[in-house]
């Protein structure tokens, strides 16, 4: 594939978000980042408190997480940003003074077959506390795990020196600059495998000089730093009948999804504001696939009596379920559950993560 047709192929992703289904199993493990060894409580920690991640030089990656007060989810030092999937994601500068970087490496399940053609894929969304947004995310592929001591870029010169393969470096361009801090921005390539792909490193590989950036504000970090979240590497030739995506959005059937638009206010369960994306991308979907049911959990902070919250999770979900009812899902393909206060994914300690545990998951599965 040429270098313009991934161009266009990444444009109209990020534009239309087209559904499609019979993805690939995603290579990458711990891809959204929600198993971690520790819950994260200070900067620059994450191949100690993440599991099957790395940081392969110097640079100090961050890892935030709902589950802790000083590094969690959706405010932390940068900004203020949801988790796309589950309640972790990643941080790191792109561009930085004096040609700091941080990077991150992704440990593959297995090797990748020679000849065959991948799918990579991730989201970002620019940190608010950032004085750059830049134009290209650059993707390396290795045969062994990478420590190089620098803090700075991680170039060419730096690969040539390693042991084993290493890949060409892979860039994903867009047409403007990677600006967005509200919204997750999905970037995405296709390549050909050598056969010795185990590793990925994700960053920017070029220097200061190098990088295309613009600037979006004057002096708070001087830099460009970004969040991450569901890193993904896929054979496009496989077929994995238990992924599927629509409207952009990611499902793996039998697992546990949290909306992530729908928010409630404190002992309230009717869903703040009026318009709700991933309601309709699930909608869209059941509608789409008559084969598949859905089963709606809703959930409180730990406020109030256990009876009451109990009562009070069930409302939470019944307001989704009344949403599809009323689009034309039938009843007997969907069932509801409440947890009350019992299965919280943040703190209880403070407002914010009260605010997460307020939510309502779902999970699809097949119809018997």
């Amino acid at each position: 594939m040429s270098a313009k047709t991934q161009h266009i192929k990444l444009i109209l992703l990020l534009l239309f978000g087209v559904p499609f289904f019979g993805v690939g199993q995603n290579l990458v493990l711990n891809p959204s980042f929600e198993k971690y060894v520790e819950c994260p409580v200070k900067l620059g920690n994450l191949e100690k408190d993440v599991e099957d991640w790395n940081m392969p030089t110097l640079g100090s990656t961050d890892y935030f997480n709902g589950c802790s007060i000083a590094m969690g989810t959706p405010e932390n030092f940068n900004g203020k940003q949801p988790a796309n999937f589950g309640v972790g994601y990643v941080g790191f500068y792109m561009y930085a003074p004096n040609d700091y970087r941080e990077y991150i490496e992704a440990r593959m399940s297995s090797t990748l077959q020679k000849g065959e053609r991948y799918s990579i894929s991730f989201y970002v969304s620019l940190a608010e506390r950032s004085d750059f947004a830049v134009k290209e995310f650059g993707i390396r592929f290795t045969e062994f795990p990478v420590a190089v001591e620098t803090s700075k870029v991680l170039s060419g010169l730096h690969f040539s020196k390693l042991q084993g393969e290493t890949s060409e470096e892979l860039e994903i361009t867009y047409s403007k600059y990677y600006s967005d801090e509200i919204r997750w921005v999905k970037l995405t390539i296709e390549f050909e495998a050598t056969g010795t792909e185990n590793y990925m490193i994700i960053g920017n590989f070029k220097n200061n000089k190098r990088t295309q950036k613009y600037q979006t504000k004057r002096n708070i970090t001087k830099g460009s730093y970004y969040y991450l979240d569901m890193v993904s590497v896929t054979n496009v030739n496989s077929k994995n009948q238990n992924v599927v995506v629509s409207n952009g959005r990611e499902y793996q059937l039998d697992s546990v999804h949290v909306f992530k638009d729908v928010y409630f206010n404190f002992n309230k369960s009717k869903i703040r504001g009026n318009h709700q994306l991933e309601m309709e991308s699930l909608l869209f979907y059941l509608k789409s696939n008559a084969d598949i049911n859905v089963k709606i959990i809703g959930h409180t902070d730990n406020k109030g009596s256990d009876v009451f919250n109990q009562k009070l999770s069930i409302k939470r979900a019944s307001e989704i379920v009344t949403y599809l009812s009323k689009n034309g899902i039938q009843k007997n393909r969907i069932t509801i559950e409440g947890h009350g206060s019992l299965k919280p994914i943040s703190t209880n300690n403070t407002e914010a993560g009260r605010f997460l545990n307020r939510r309502v998951e779902f999970v699809l599965s097949k119809r018997d």
